[in-house]
């Protein structure tokens, strides 16, 4: 069904949109109004919720889906990039059964952490010492605080749009940000970054980036910038913070192994916990020795669950049996052929639409030109967005509600095809409103 270009035609469309996916689902309706009696709007993580219900999701296998009314949908969020291995992964369930019946919360140093330890370090060589955390969240504010704590200065410059976390989020004000001195600067604008450097000397402790943006729409972080900031910080004795919570999927030693960067200090979480809370920070040997505990002035780091078993059996099981380089580089490439063809259907169909992104993670975005950084962004029409998303979900494709894409790896070319698929023809249907 088309609708007539009118002022509100999308606006139209988007309503009936809603209204159809409303009655397909009653049953997660149900379970959203059970959970608003404990919980407020019956969320708990506020980037599952979309109005006017989430779904409620009640099994997973493979790459697939099945929510509480009974549909199966291609599972193609993978848990905002955290569910790298799809569902259920044997090699992963296996280690996870093994640490159950050795007993959880030991009280004490376990022999898998080290194990997993090892392997990170062999993957990310720049963390030549890490630490062990809970989430990507924490795992940033550990880097942060390490690099203030060294270098007794204050001042953090981050970049508009950047995510990492959600007490460390800087697409706009957030009433709930860590009260650090922030600067925020453009991203992919390296002058930017100098003039705010030049106007605060001496003041900064560290630079985090994203080597792409996650959050804040899937934009890649250009090489000659990313390695300009390296340039900045040895001008400057700040610190880099390179945050590849999320683009350390895009090789076996992430974005900054692909472009030869060399952060002072790298963080880690999402799959690298085998499916499991998980985060990790790490570095410069004279950096990370001050949490020696016999360093002669130590710095503290609590966390009842860093190593706990289940996380550390988990995250090596899936290392070493299932996320080998070759792997990575299979799931990696058919994430470029799955943009590459969605941007050919939307250059030929609908102008307005692109996917932004890299190997196995994307966006996609309602506005045309080149995106180099959110700003770029501006004219982005969020109601198409919204549009296509429920259309999608009629078409059994389960993705973010902002457009966010992220494979994982029992995707292959049958799942290509049928994703590409199915958005040839959400943007067929819906061609009169993305001319």
């Amino acid at each position: 069904m088309t609708h007539a270009m009118t002022p509100d035609a999308i606006d139209d469309a988007l309503a009936q949109a809603v209204q159809a996916y409303a009655a397909r689902n009653p049953a997660s309706q149900r379970q959203l109004a059970d959970a608003e009696a404990s919980m407020p709007a019956g969320n708990t993580r506020s980037v599952l919720f979309h109005s006017p219900f989430p779904l409620t999701m009640v099994r997973g296998e493979g790459c697939r889906l099945q929510d509480a009314d009974g549909h199966w949908y291609l599972d193609a969020l993978g848990e905002f990039t955290a569910g790298i291995y799809g569902h259920s992964e044997p090699a992963i369930a296996g280690a996870i059964a093994e640490a159950l019946a050795e007993g959880l919360n030991l009280s004490s140093h376990n022999r898998r952490e080290a194990a997993l330890a090892h392997e990170l370090r062999r993957r990310f060589p720049a963390m030549r010492r890490l630490r062990f955390a809970n989430s990507g969240t924490e795992a940033n504010l550990l880097a942060i605080a390490s690099a203030v704590a060294f270098t007794g200065r204050r001042k953090v410059m981050v970049f508009r749009g950047g995510y990492h976390g959600g007490v460390l989020s800087f697409g706009g004000h957030s009433e709930m940000n860590v009260p650090h001195d922030w600067a925020v600067a453009r991203y992919n604008d390296l002058a930017d970054v100098r003039a705010h450097a030049a106007a605060h000397p001496g003041e900064f402790a560290a630079i985090l980036v994203e080597p792409m943006l996650g959050a804040g729409g899937c934009i890649p972080g250009q090489p000659a910038f990313l390695h300009g900031l390296r340039e900045v910080c040895d001008e400057t004795g700040a610190l880099l913070i390179v945050d590849e919570v999320m683009t350390s999927r895009l090789s076996e030693g992430g974005r900054v192994g692909l472009l030869q960067l060399s952060p002072d200090l790298l963080t880690l979480g999402k799959y690298f916990g085998g499916g499991l809370s998980f985060g990790a920070f790490g570095g410069r040997e004279d950096v990370m020795a001050h949490y020696d505990p016999r360093h002669s002035k130590p710095w503290g780091h609590a966390g009842t669950f860093n190593n706990n078993t289940l996380t550390m059996a988990a995250g090596m099981a899936g290392l070493a049996k299932v996320l080998s380089r070759d792997a990575l580089a299979r799931l990696n490439a058919l994430g470029d052929d799955l943009r590459a063809r969605l941007n050919a259907l939307c250059r030929s169909t609908a102008p307005r639409l692109q996917f932004t992104g890299l190997g196995s993670v994307m966006q996609l975005q309602t506005c045309g030109g080149e995106v180099r950084c959110p700003e770029d962004l501006a004219a982005a029409d969020d109601r198409i967005r919204a549009l296509l998303f429920f259309d999608l979900l009629e078409m059994g494709v389960f993705l973010a509600r902002r457009g966010l894409v992220a494979l994982s790896l029992p995707w292959g070319a049958r799942e290509v095809d049928e994703f590409t698929a199915a958005f040839a023809n959400v943007i067929a249907r819906r061609r009169c409103l993305l001319q």
